[in-house]
């Protein structure tokens, strides 16, 4: 069990979720692009993977983040 106390709101933020969700769904989708032999979605899920990351960032900048004045645990 994770001790909140400790760590407050760890990775729980709207800009942490949504950049995992994307990455997870670009991985599972390159895999099964890499088994059915098409590499142009291969590269395309690897995109999408980098375009997380930067959406990731633009959403913390934006206050989805952990602390961030939009988040669910910015008042505490």
């Amino acid at each position: 069990m994770i001790d909140h106390s400790i760590e407050p709101s760890h990775g729980d933020s709207v800009a942490s979720w949504t950049t995992v969700i994307i990455i997870m769904v670009a991985v599972t989708a390159g895999t099964l692009f890499y088994w059915f032999d098409m590499p142009v979605l291969v590269w395309a899920s690897a995109a999408l993977v980098v375009v997380a990351v930067i959406l990731g960032w633009v959403l913390k900048r934006a206050g989805y983040g952990v602390g961030g004045s939009k988040s669910k645990g910015a008042g505490h």
